[in-house]
C-alpha cells in the first residue's frame, strides 16, 4: 500500500526535483558553491515561491469563501434555530439540505478554505520523500546521482539538509538538535500567528457565535501548531526549511489581504476605515462615512467650505456708446443756448 502511494506521488516528486535542480543551476550561475548548503537551501526556498505563486488563485477562492461564510451567517442561524431541539434523522437531513441550498444560492463553498492546504499536501509528501531519498542516496528524475551526493553533503549552519532531530538525538549531535528545535519552534509559532491574526482581526464577533466553521478555525488555532511540533521531530532539515518558508509566506500574504481587503464587520475593517480617515484629514478632506459616524456632517462641511478661498469675479469696465461718454467727466457738456 505504501509503495502504491509513492508510485502515485512519483510524477509530483519528479516535478519537485526538476524545480529544485533548475533553481540550483540558477544559483550556481550567480556564483554560489554548487555543493554548498546555501545553493540547495535557496533552491528549496525557490520551490516554495513557485508553488505559492501557483496557489494564489486558490488563495483568492479561500478568501472569497471565508467572506461568503460570514455574509450568510444570519441565514445559517435562522436555519439552525428552525431545527433547534429536533434530533430525529428527518430533521437533520432537512437542515443539511437547507444548508446546502443556502451554499448553492450564495455561491459559497466551505471546502474552498481548505483547498490550499489540501493541494500542498502531495507536494509536501513528495518533497519529504525526495529529501529522505537524498539521505539514502536515491536519485529521482533530474536529481541524478551526482546532485544527490552534493545535496547530501551540503550543510546549513553546520548540519546536513537530510539530518533529522530524532536521529541526531540518538547520535548526540547537539548542533543539529538545537538547529532543528529552533526551526520546529519557528514553524509552529508562524502557523499559530497566521491563524491567530485571521481570527482576531478578520472575523466579526457576530459570525463567531454558533458558527461551526468558526469553531473549526478556533480548533485549528491550537491543533495545527501541535501537529507541526510533534511531527517536525521526524522531518529532515530541508523539509523544515520548506514548511517554515511557506508558513512565513502565508503569514505575510494573509497580513496583506487582511489589511487591504478585510471582511465586513471585522476589526481589520474598522482599522482600515480609521486609516482612510486619517489620510483624508491630512489632505484636508472629509470622508462622508467618517463625518456621519461622528455626527458632525454639517460642521465639517461648513469648515471645509469656508476654508476654501473665495474667488471674486473682476468687474469689467463698461465702454461708452458716444464720444462724450468717453470724456473724463463721463457726461455730455451743457451748451449755452442764449449765446
Amino acid at each position: 500500500m505504501i509503495e502504491f502511494f509513492y508510485d502515485l506521488l512519483h510524477p509530483i516528486q519528479w516535478v519537485v526535483a526538476w524545480i529544485m535542480v533548475r533553481f540550483h543551476d540558477l544559483f550556481t550561475l550567480l556564483g554560489f558553491d554548487p555543493a554548498g548548503g546555501a545553493a540547495w537551501s535557496l533552491s528549496i526556498v525557490g520551490l516554495v515561491v513557485v508553488i505559492r505563486i501557483l496557489l494564489i488563485p486558490l488563495f483568492v477562492k479561500q478568501i472569497k469563501a471565508m467572506r461568503g461564510m460570514q455574509v450568510i451567517q444570519p441565514e445559517m442561524r435562522k436555519i439552525q434555530q428552525k431545527y433547534k431541539g429536533k434530533n430525529d434523522p428527518a430533521s437533520r437531513q432537512a437542515m443539511q439540505q437547507e444548508m446546502m441550498g443556502l451554499y448553492r444560492s450564495s455561491g459559497t463553498n466551505p471546502m474552498a478554505s481548505c483547498l490550499p492546504i489540501l493541494l500542498q499536501s502531495p507536494i509536501f509528501f513528495a518533497l519529504f520523500h525526495t529529501l529522505n531519498g537524498i539521505g539514502k542516496g536515491e536519485s529521482v528524475g533530474p536529481l541524478n546521482d551526482e546532485l544527490v551526493r552534493q545535496a547530501d553533503n551540503a550543510t546549513i549552519f553546520g548540519s546536513q539538509l537530510s539530518d533529522i532531530f530524532m536521529r541526531s538525538w540518538s547520535n548526540g549531535d547537539w548542533n543539529t538538535i538545537v538547529l532543528t528545535a529552533v526551526m520546529i519552534v519557528l514553524m509552529s509559532l508562524s502557523q499559530f500567528i497566521t491563524q491567530k491574526q485571521l481570527m482576531a482581526k478578520n472575523t466579526s464577533s457576530a459570525s463567531m457565535e454558533g458558527n461551526p466553521f468558526a469553531q473549526q478555525q478556533k480548533l485549528m488555532l491550537y491543533v495545527l501548531p501541535i501537529i507541526f511540533a510533534v511531527s517536525g521531530v521526524n522531518f529532515p532539515i530541508g523539509v523544515l526549511l520548506y514548511w517554515l518558508t511557506t508558513n512565513v509566506w502565508s503569514m505575510g500574504q494573509q497580513f496583506f489581504v487582511i489589511r487591504r481587503m478585510p471582511n465586513p464587520g471585522s476589526l481589520a475593517e474598522k482599522e482600515l476605515e480609521e486609516r482612510r480617515a486619517r489620510r483624508a484629514a491630512r489632505r484636508g478632506q472629509v470622508l462622508p462615512d467618517a463625518a456621519t459616524s461622528t455626527g458632525t456632517t454639517g460642521t465639517a462641511t461648513a469648515e471645509h467650505t469656508t476654508s476654501a478661498p473665495v474667488r471674486r469675479q473682476r468687474q469689467q469696465p463698461k465702454r461708452g456708446t458716444s464720444r462724450e461718454q468717453r470724456r473724463p467727466g463721463g457726461s455730455r457738456p451743457t451748451q449755452n443756448r442764449n449765446r
